[in-house]
């Protein structure tokens, strides 16, 4: 066999001479703002990486299973399947839950914001023909999360199913409540946090393996924040939990064994990866701080939740490719558990059909592409490495500057929590009205022919628990991302008449095709009609047909150089009979304007403030 080295005639390019490449490439054109990706979290990142770039890594040879757990904190990439299914009737609840386990699911959560169980017998019928050591049970019921431990402590002694198998997890989190609600949920910090420590004491009691205390960080991402805020508030929800239990004589090992994390998961794929990677790192030498008897409390169960922020009611199937995408990235990232949001939870409560679509996303994940048989797969990869560097790195930023500030309760009083991601979710909004964030859709490429249904109710965001009086701090704004595109779509489905927009394609056959296609997709994100034509070969016959269509708006479609010509023509002689715009941003804009052409649409134009105008000129 011949030992020639196949590569020998390839010598090894250094990253100068590469960067000497790209930047004869760019002639003259600024590397950071052609080449540099910034995003939203802060991070500037390179349009390459090398092995160089590892060489400051000093976990890049820890195994999965070891500490901090950047690879896993597991020795495979099996995840739990879970689904979640809100309570409105006992009966139907648990036929879905039935249903759901029967098909693939291992572990089921339940939500009660209704208070609906409220007493043993209806318990049991909730989850009769459940195999609780087979399917772990999860329970979303907020400040009712002790009557839940305590009817699932006591359907346990009845002795069906092996108590030390029992595994799921209450979503106990009063700060949860805090960010939502403005307060906790009983009438003071120190009688919330001993009721805390009291649920810890008989929860490792009469349930060992079950999770008391979730730390709901997927709302920061829900609401709009970045995945930096995401990381770094979550986690100081965490350490608050730790230091001010830990100040009541709880032991760190029993406290931590108890706890587990929630995040969302959004469509920016690879930071994505990198954040639960990040989180796992960063939670791991936050509990080493304290000092455990036994190191293996320093692992901590992550579950992961397709976000809300990005999904849309219009075009809603693209939500099923949206929480596909998101569920690939937990999975790959090491997720203990996840949970496929229904792509109709915005708009509906999900029924059959949305539950089993949201469930077979992760079981062809498992069954057909085998994301389970490989644990980290990102591991070692140039860019997710230094991803997660970057994220942890900012993270921990954010995290000591909460800590600075007396820790995460006391930051939320004093509004910082608030402020950053009120201030994210304001460039995240700019960003999606001038179509720099994309909501398929929504501000891009939308789908003319639907409209919103009038079964439809938008349901699906958390709007506060009933009866919240006394707020001592200022709660999370509830939003999407697509709202207010939404909001204006619906305005227009309301009336009587949808607008027309004609497009007057006149000139050069690339750039008229193209600008209407523009314009076409800009009016369509309103719900506005528009009559496309293939071109007109004089201004006298467009106008004709203008005239014709009596649209309300008529958007020229050309080129630049024709603009300074037709423009002036064709708005003089239709000016007063529809709205007239110039799709683009010619050179000659300023001699159109003096013209009397006041309507411009071009890729830096805010989409969101241009349709509202053209729906008030129109009396929408």
């Amino acid at each position: 066999m011949s030992k020639e080295k196949l590569f020998s005639t390839f010598p090894p390019v250094s990253t100068e001479e590469w960067e000497n490449v790209i930047n004869r490439d760019l002639k003259g054109a600024d590397y950071e703002k052609k080449l540099i990706w910034k995003t939203i979290e802060g991070l500037k990142l390179k349009p390459y990486y090398r092995a160089e770039h590892l060489e400051n890594l000093s976990y890049l040879d820890v195994h999965p299973g070891i500490f901090p757990y950047v690879r896993s904190n597991k020795m495979t990439n099996a995840w739990d399947i879970r689904q979640d299914i809100r309570i409105t009737d006992v009966d139907l609840t648990n036929s879905l839950a039935y249903d759901a386990v029967s098909n693939g699911v291992n572990s089921i959560g339940f939500i009660d914001h209704r208070e609906l169980i409220n007493n043993q017998q209806i318990f049991n019928r909730l989850i009769r023909g459940i195999d609780l050591n087979e399917t772990k049970i999860n329970f979303v019921s907020g400040h009712s999360s002790p009557d839940f431990l305590a009817m699932l402590a006591n359907f346990a002694e009845k002795g069906w199913f092996d108590k030390n198998k029992i595994e799921g997890s209450l979503d106990f989190d009063p700060l949860r409540h805090l960010n939502l609600n403005g307060r906790f949920y009983y009438d003071s910090e120190e009688r919330t946090l001993f009721r805390i420590n009291k649920m810890i004491e008989i929860g490792t009691q009469s349930l060992p393996k079950f999770k008391i205390v979730t730390v709901n960080g997927e709302y920061f991402s829900n609401f709009g924040g970045s995945i930096v805020q995401e990381l770094a508030f979550t986690l100081s929800m965490g350490n608050e939990y730790l230091a001010k239990i830990t100040e009541y004589g709880a032991k760190i090992d029993k406290i931590a064994k108890t706890m587990k994390l929630s995040f969302a998961v959004g469509s920016d794929y690879f930071l994505e990866i990198a954040k639960f990677r990040a989180a796992r790192m960063l939670w791991a030498k936050i509990v080493e701080n304290y000092k455990p008897e036994n190191p293996e409390c320093t692992k901590i169960f992550i579950h992961a939740e397709t976000t809300r922020f990005n999904k849309t009611v219009y075009d809603y199937n693209v939500n099923i490719l949206r929480g596909t995408t998101e569920a690939m990235a937990a999975a790959i990232g090491g997720a203990n558990s996840i949970t496929v949001v229904p792509y109709d939870a915005v708009f509906n409560t999900p029924g059959d059909f949305s539950l089993r679509i949201a469930r077979n996303v992760q079981l062809i994940l498992k069954e057909e592409s085998h994301f389970d048989k490989v644990v980290d797969p990102g591991a070692g990869s140039y860019y997710i490495e230094n991803l997660t560097d970057n994220l942890a790195s900012e993270a921990w930023k954010l995290f000591l500057e909460v800590e600075k500030k007396g820790g995460y309760i006391e930051a939320f009083k004093a509004g910082f929590i608030q402020d950053q991601i009120e201030n994210t979710v304001k460039t995240r909004k700019m960003n999606i009205a001038n179509r720099k964030e994309i909501l398929l859709g929504t501000n891009q490429y939308p789908n003319f022919s639907e409209k919103f249904n009038s079964t439809m109710h938008l349901t699906g965001m958390y709007k506060g628990d009933k009866e919240v009086t006394g707020q001592w701090a200022r709660p999370l704004k509830v939003t999407r991302g697509a709202k207010e595109f939404e909001v204006i779509r619906m305005k227009t489905e309301k009336k009587a008449k949808t607008p027309s927009v004609f497009l007057f394609t006149i000139g050069n056959v690339t750039f008229r095709r193209a600008r209407a296609q523009f314009a076409a997709n800009f009016f369509g994100c309103a719900g506005f009609n528009t009559i496309d034509n293939n071109g007109f070969s004089s201004v006298d016959e467009g106008i004709k047909a203008c005239l014709a269509s009596k649209s309300e708006i008529t958007v020229i479609c050309s080129s630049d150089d024709e603009y300074a010509t037709i423009a002036p023509e064709i708005f003089e002689k239709i000016g007063k009979n529809t709205i007239v715009v110039v799709a683009g941003a010619p050179a000659c804009m300023e001699d159109l304007k003096a013209a009397g052409l006041k309507h411009f649409i071009h890729v830096k134009s805010n989409v969101l403030e241009e349709l509202k105008g053209f729906q008030e000129l129109l009396g929408i």
